[in-house]
């Protein structure tokens, strides 16, 4: 088995799926790449068993074969070297594989491709098609909010609701909630599959930023994504979404508007001298002006900041975890974000004051109990 490919091209390929490999002791097949020839196509496969990333480029082959081959020692070799072709030469008995490139030889051992699993293919599918830019905004709005709690499998990753009209994304770690929805996509049949945190990641980095098209397609067990000359595949989580609506407070008397990046820039300040467990800031609103403040009475640190903000309600007192805050305002895009609010021990709202046309993005962010302090 025989093949000629340039250098860069196969590293862009090779690193855009290298991430769904697996480092494991346990089945150390999954630290290669599966290359495949057939008919001057090669197809290269990464899996960890969850996740799976396939990609295929034209070459000149003069034979059909099958080989695994070391990831890292692949890539780390490819990186070192200009933009020339490179010519692979495998030797199907014996599976050592020969590297010739410009004055240099490389060898080192394969394994049998038949030991590498098997990648799931798609059948009783649902599909949907998605704008490569929309679904990284989708993506990007609410990865940051998935739990890392492993006794929650639930909420490892994001949820994806879709209908007729509308697709919906959530995330939640039961201190902090997002739903990102988009009005301009809808699918036949209603239903909703929660998408693990380690495709999303993938995805997040190799989705292209135009408005290539995503084919989405799903079933029981597993979600295929194909855009370009990658497939990502990835095994869904099995268990039940809590329900989150109903954690959403829907009277929300007191509303505070005012500029996102002012209010961004002041937390970051603030937090600084916050208690370094629990981040704990302190929002007191009164008429039009916001008071922030935090402080750490082990170390003898405070800050106070005022801004000026409109507000609508009782005046108010309520603390939150300011690292929360900072991310969700950090991943809003709007030049003034509203916060709703009910009571001191109720969740807020964080919205943008101003509706996009197709989409609409919530995040609610639970206080934390205020020390009292004035």
């Amino acid at each position: 088995m025989r093949f000629i490919v340039s250098t860069s091209v196969l590293l862009k390929q090779l690193q855009a799926i290298s991430g769904a490999s697996s480092s494991s002791t346990v089945l150390p097949i999954l630290e290669n790449f599966l290359f495949e020839i057939k008919d001057n196509t090669l197809t290269i496969s990464a899996t960890d068993l969850q996740t799976s990333m396939v990609t295929s480029l034209p070459i000149e082959a003069k034979e059909d074969g099958r080989v695994a081959m070391p990831s890292k020692i692949l890539i780390d070799t490819l990186k070192t070297l200009p933009d020339q072709p490179v010519a692979f030469s495998v030797d199907t008995q014996t599976l050592a594989i020969e590297i010739s490139a410009g004055d240099g030889k490389y060898k080192l051992s394969g394994e049998n491709a038949d030991d590498f699993p098997k990648i799931p293919v798609v059948d009783n599918v649902s599909k949907v098609s998605l704008v490569a830019s929309v679904l990284a905004e989708a993506i990007n709005k609410t990865i940051f909010a998935v739990s890392t709690d492993e006794l929650r499998p639930a909420m490892s990753g994001v949820f994806v609701q879709l209908s007729e009209e509308t697709i919906t994304f959530v995330a939640t770690d039961a201190h902090r909630l997002v739903r990102y929805r988009r009005t301009d996509v809808g699918t036949d049949k209603a239903t909703s599959i929660i998408l693990p945190k380690k495709a999303l990641t993938l995805l997040k980095s190799s989705l292209p930023s135009d408005d290539t098209a995503v084919s989405v397609e799903y079933n029981t067990t597993n979600a295929f994504f194909q855009f370009g000359a990658i497939n990502l595949i990835c095994r869904l989580v099995d268990e039940r979404y809590p329900d989150y609506e109903a954690v959403i407070p829907q009277v929300n008397p007191n509303k505070l508007t005012v500029d996102r990046l002012l209010f961004l820039n002041t937390l970051r300040r603030v937090v600084i001298f916050a208690n370094k467990t629990t981040h704990q800031v302190r929002l007191k609103i009164s008429g039009s002006e916001l008071h922030i403040s935090a402080e750490d009475l082990d170390f003898a640190n405070e800050a106070h900041e005022r801004l000026s903000c409109q507000f609508e309600g009782e005046d108010m007192e309520i603390g939150f975890n300011a690292k929360f805050l900072v991310e969700m305002l950090n991943n809003l895009s709007s030049e003034e974000v509203l916060l709703e609010m009910s009571t001191p021990n109720r969740a807020g709202l964080l919205l943008p004051a101003t509706k996009e046309d197709s989409e609409e993005i919530l995040m609610l962010v639970m206080p934390v109990m205020l020390n009292n302090y004035n």
